[in-house]
């Protein structure tokens, strides 16, 4: 794979993300359940210890947070058959999941948000207008918005990736300075490493996404498949001069390493922002 950015454009990026002011953290149903679909608590604690170790830095986090449908899958244990089936497991589900978050989060004295929306939502300019001034009034009160799709309502079927696009659109849309997407993997890599042990990660992502997106779709199979919706995500991010970072949830401080520039998963340089070098 070609030489993506020089040294010095990787450490400017790895320092923007380090110094973002507000950051949106995306995290996949595969980050907070177990084997069985359940919701998995020590999982979730640990994405609550991560967000925290950005809030104490006198950051500003809105969560988007996947699972509503495997929480309910595990909640209720019926599997989903069809799209109904799915819409309804959601429901359950999202009010479970809410309920661990604001246990967990309380923990730290923290308060949390619920904020179910669909793409609609975001294409209707009054629509994000509210949205937006919804976010803006719940971090100026130090609550944590927490967002999910909402797949009781959605006219198309669930797909994997609606909240790796949402993410991105939310991104763009209140002025966040970093987005974060954590996932069951350490990052990009060369090949589906849940497959491939000789698969490699991609620190960086820059003038090399084109090869970086052709890698992505030739080892896409399965549940890996979702990692295209991610690299388009934090691609579309780094158009509008956004860093973005795609890194494993199970990384130990994996939000913490990030704001201290550290090299985490695979970022994505802002294309936008006169770093591309």
């Amino acid at each position: 794979m070609s030489d993506p950015v020089s040294d010095e454009t990787l450490a400017a990026t790895r320092q923007l993300a380090a110094d973002a002011e507000r950051v949106i953290v995306k995290a996949g149903t595969n980050s907070l359940t177990d084997d069985e679909s359940n919701l998995d608590d020590a999982k979730l604690d640990k994405l609550v210890d991560d967000i925290e170790a950005l809030l104490s830095r006198g950051k500003e986090v809105l969560l988007v947070s996947s699972g509503a449908v495997g929480a309910g899958i595990g909640r209720v244990g019926h599997d989903t058959g069809t799209v109904e089936e799915s819409q309804a497991l959601s429901t359950v589900g999202q009010s479970h999941l809410m309920r661990r978050y604001t246990e967990s989060f309380e923990r730290y004295d923290r308060k949390v948000a619920q904020i179910l929306i669909t793409e609609h939502d975001l294409d209707n300019p009054e629509r994000f207008t509210n949205f937006r001034n919804t976010v803006e009034t719940l971090l100026s009160w130090g609550i944590v918005p927490i967002i999910n799709e909402n797949d009781a309502i959605a006219t198309e079927e669930l797909r994997i990736g609606d909240n790796d696009m949402i993410s991105a659109s939310i991104a763009i849309g209140v002025d966040v300075d970093l987005l974060v997407t954590l996932t069951d993997v350490g990052g990009v890599y060369t090949g589906n490493p849940k497959e491939d042990p000789t698969a490699e990660r991609i620190e960086v992502v820059g003038r090399n996404y084109g090869e970086v997106e052709d890698v992505v779709t030739a080892s896409s199979t399965g549940g890996f498949g979702g990692i295209q919706t991610k690299v388009r995500g934090a691609r579309d991010v780094s158009e509008h001069g956004i860093p973005a970072v795609i890194a494993g949830s199970a990384e130990p401080r994996v939000l913490a390493r990030i704001a201290d520039a550290e090299s985490v998963g695979t970022i994505f340089v802002p294309i936008n922002g006169g770093l591309d070098d």
